[in-house]
């Protein structure tokens, strides 16, 4: 499919519906479960205001659909074309807070931090998803070094670009929506981790640093990828801490083991979409059946992935999620209704089906006279609901795997174990101080 290139200058469209993901975020956004998710590059020098500035504004005309605000409408939200520009601010505050769409508060769904040599940008999941924000990050960067001799022809995309195609804020779940397509098999309830919840603010992140080459080899020796290998010692710790509870207390009675691991559907079907176009593959281990070992964990993890990112089975969700959007019931349902139903069904049925979250967003590339200049990066998912208390966001870039655990409760648990194991098995690991 050929898609029309469109100036910047020249926007033809001053609103945008919500993609079929990102319809479920405003109905579950509050103050402390933000839906918003940060993306950090540490450098070794101190970041430069002004060269930072120019590059922000070289990445605004690159990217001119991320320039919106989230409005509500009679049925549903849209995201609208604004004319202010983002502000470079001070990192000083809580990490992954909510936009507010106010007049003292620049409304724009994306924001961009500095604080000594550390350049953030945090983005509301109704704008994008990680592989959106890890691409816009990327251009970002590009433009800022380009100040600095970087050679012209090292960047992938020249940074001046002013012009893109529709494609890059299309809605892809409804490209690749077939509406013959029979439902999914709904899910069972799963265990959550029965830690107390901090007191507010609750959010708080904990970064380390792994060897990419000692996790990698350890993988290729399994001959699994390093997500499999993650997600296998997350259900593994969480086996462990299951088997400790009290045997009387209700939440020690769910036996099933389950973690929610986001896919990447541009690996799948080919778009340049900027927006949200993932969905989720759910590992499980079943302890009604018995306790498993770690090589047992592998196994069911390695070809659950493989099974479950088949792009037939992924069509089947797709349409699910979009076939819900098309119903002509639903989209004659109020607003103020149908938030009340997604903010139910997000937590009845979706925040139950799983114990722990775990998004790899791979490793990140750019050119080496960039690389050189850079320390690591660091991604955060959004804080986790109440439900789930922890999440785990990865991202690889040079030689390091930056693992970050977003936590809302009181105990350091399962960090601990996480970490423990990793290093039991001969991986270098080393807590940042972020």
């Amino acid at each position: 499919m050929n898609f029309p290139r469109v100036s910047a200058i020249d926007m033809s469209y001053t609103w945008l519906p919500l993609d079929n993901a990102a319809k479920i975020f405003p109905a579950v956004t509050s103050r402390e479960h933000t839906t918003v998710f940060r993306l950090s590059v540490i450098l070794y020098s101190r970041v430069n205001y002004n060269r930072l500035l120019h590059a922000i504004k070289v990445v605004e005309t690159r990217f001119p659909y991320f320039r919106v605000c989230l409005k509500k409408g009679f049925f549903w939200y849209y995201l609208e074309h604004v004319k202010q520009e983002v502000v470079l601010a001070p990192d000083d505050k809580g990490i992954c807070r909510t936009f507010k769409n106010t007049v003292s508060e620049n409304p724009i769904l994306y924001r961009i931090l500095v604080k000594n040599n550390r350049i953030s940008v945090e983005f509301s999941h109704v704008l994008t998803d990680g592989s959106g924000g890890e691409r816009f990050l990327t251009e970002l960067l590009r433009a800022y070094f380009n100040d600095e001799g970087i050679k012209k022809e090292t960047l992938i995309e020249p940074p001046t670009c002013n012009d893109f195609t529709e494609e890059e804020f299309e809605d892809a779940y409804n490209r690749y929506f077939k509406s013959d397509i029979p439902p999914v098999i709904k899910y069972t309830k799963a265990f959550h981790l029965p830690f107390r919840l901090n007191r507010k603010p609750r959010f708080n992140v904990m970064v380390f640093q792994v060897s990419l080459c000692h996790i990698k080899e350890k993988a290729r020796l399994l001959e699994i990828s390093i997500t499999d290998y993650l997600v296998s010692v997350y259900l593994y710790i969480l086996q462990e801490i299951h088997n400790e509870l009290p045997r009387h207390k209700h939440y020690s009675r769910r036996k099933i083991l389950r973690i929610q691991v986001p896919v990447n559907l541009r690996k799948i079907y080919p778009t340049r979409s900027m927006r949200n176009f993932s969905l989720f593959v759910l590992p499980e281990i079943d302890l009604r059946l018995g306790n498993y070992s770690f090589d047992e964990i592998i196994k069911i993890v390695h070809y659950k992935m493989k099974l479950e990112t088949d792009r037939k089975l992924i069509n089947k969700i797709i349409t699910r999620n979009v076939r819900s959007e098309k119903n002509p019931f639903v989209r004659g349902i109020p607003l103020f209704i149908k938030d009340l139903i997604l903010h139910y069904k997000y937590y009845s049925q979706g925040a139950n089906q799983y114990g722990g979250v775990i998004t790899n967003l791979g490793k990140i590339e750019l050119p080496c006279d960039i690389m050189e200049r850079i320390r690591y990066l660091v991604f955060i998912p959004p804080p986790p609901n109440k439900k789930l208390k922890i999440n785990c966001g990865v991202i690889g870039f040079d030689q390091n795997l930056s693992l970050s655990f977003g936590n809302i409760s009181n105990s350091k648990q399962l960090e601990t174990r996480f970490i423990r194991f990793l290093t039991a098995q001969e991986i270098p690991v080393k807590l940042i101080k972020y």
